[in-house]
């Protein structure tokens, strides 16, 4: 096997690659000798049939075979032989190949580029970090009350207002003088105001006491769910049995308990240390999103065309899906995919450094460290996590899905170790500023500048 390079421009490179005949037709023999053990020709025991036999029968189809493996041998051995770091799949075209000649083809490939990191000590960062104040925590434990309240039984002889549970039975009927299924329910327990209901149900119910019956009349949206309900006018037949108000328990000792918690201050602790966190991870968003604009900024090389356009294809897929939920089917004007261009550029950059950083310094994404990432998916769906280890256990692509962020935030981890990073105290307000937003918005000011280069 000849390889003669034809083409080296930028990350570009293409090679002329030629496999003698000969050495195809030694193959060749080779095959068919293999092949020959089980072959069972007419005429002759297994494995005792003539060469030129077999040849004639069998040649066409095994050169076949050998060809193509050694299209995909020679193009492995191209890359080595010249110690090529591949970006994307090469390209195998122009094969040429006629009995008893020469194999020819083209290997056309982009090369990812060398990567020269700035000095990671060099790097000066500040991160955003908030306190967790006592007022935030009471706030915190107010909700909790209100979100575990019950209701009891109002006693005294008085209507129906905003925020009451009245009891009631219902049964609707539309307008035709039919009735649908899910139109009637017997016991049902409806908090007013919790807009729960078609509009304009819950409001005729104010005012009304325990006891009464009224008829309520709605219209069903026209957007509704069901087809056979949507826009339609009906009158539900409605019987109040009760009313019921919510109580706010008394936030104490034994509203812990009932939490499953010790005393109050084991709450108050479980509700800090579950904010601290979530402050911690803000700030680390934030802190991460400054290190990926300085090193955006700081690192300026060659890009493989192939990974950009890839990148860009998903960030097309991303908006695309998007715009599907949201029912939006206006057309992404030039200018956005300008943006969405630079935006891809950015991120194969920045995947670049970061893969350089990475090996360089021997960071590696462990089986331990999936096992953990696994252990975390599972554990966001309580009650399902033997479901979702099993599905990980089958699925090795959703296993290997997990390893590019997980290396991800140990380079990160690492460099943030060697920079120099001050803490900045801002207000809650500023250090829970939507990130993905946040993220979106240092992505397009990376595309403005490159616009204007």
């Amino acid at each position: 096997m000849k390889a003669v390079e034809s083409k080296n421009k930028g990350l570009s490179r293409e090679y002329k690659v030629t496999v003698p005949a000969s050495e195809l037709q030694t193959l060749s023999a080779a095959r068919l000798k293999e092949l020959s053990k089980n072959m069972r020709v007419p005429g002759f025991r297994p494995g005792k049939a003539p060469q030129q036999l077999l040849e004639q029968r069998y040649g066409d189809a095994v050169m076949g075979e050998i060809v193509e493996k050694a299209v995909n041998d020679s193009t492995q051995a191209t890359i080595r032989d010249n110690k090529l770091r591949p970006a994307t799949q090469p390209k195998v075209e122009n094969v040429s190949f006629e009995k008893g000649k020469d194999l020819e083809f083209t290997v056309a490939l982009e090369i990812l580029p060398e990567v020269t990191v700035m000095d990671m000590k060099s790097i000066k960062l500040e991160r955003p970090v908030t306190k967790v104040a006592d007022k935030t925590i009471e706030d915190a434990l107010n909700r909790i009350a209100k979100n575990n309240r019950k209701t009891e039984t109002v006693t005294e002889k008085r209507a129906a207002k905003k925020g009451d549970v009245v009891v009631i039975d219902y049964a609707g009927t539309l307008e035709d003088g039919t009735t649908k299924p899910g139109m009637a329910s017997a016991g049902y327990h409806l908090e007013l105001g919790s807009n729960s209901f078609i509009a304009g149900f819950e409001d005729q119910l104010t005012g009304a006491k325990a006891g009464d019956k009224l008829d309520v009349n709605v219209q069903f949206p026209a957007d509704y769910g069901a087809a056979d309900l949507a826009g339609k006018k009906a009158t539900f037949a409605v019987t109040v049995h009760e009313l019921r108000e919510a109580k706010d328990p008394e936030v104490n000792d034994e509203f812990a308990k009932t939490l499953g918690l010790e005393d109050l201050e084991a709450l108050k602790k479980a509700v800090r240390d579950q904010m601290e966190g979530e402050y911690s991870q803000h700030s680390r968003q934030k802190v991460k999103r400054a290190l990926f604009d300085l090193l955006d900024e700081k690192h300026k090389f060659e890009l493989p065309q192939g990974m950009v356009d890839a990148e860009y294809q998903i960030c097309i897929e991303q908006i695309e899906q998007e715009k599907k939920y949201k029912n939006d089917d206006t057309l992404m004007t030039d200018e956005e995919k300008e943006e969405l261009k630079d935006i891809a550029q950015r991120r194969v950059r920045l995947g670049l450094i970061l893969s350089e950083v990475g090996q360089s310094n021997n960071i590696t994404v462990s089986d331990q460290d999936l096992q953990r990432a696994v252990m975390e998916q599972a554990r966001r769906f309580p009650g399902q996590e033997a479901q979702v280890y099993e599905m990980f256990r089958k699925n090795q692509q959703m296993i290997d899905s997990l390893r590019a962020p997980i290396f991800e935030d140990k380079v990160v981890d690492f460099i943030l170790e060697l920079a120099e990073v001050k803490d900045k105290e801002v207000s809650l307000d500023d250090l829970t500023k939507d990130d993905d937003a946040e993220d979106e918005k240092a992505e397009k000011k990376t595309a403005k500048k490159a616009a204007k280069k």
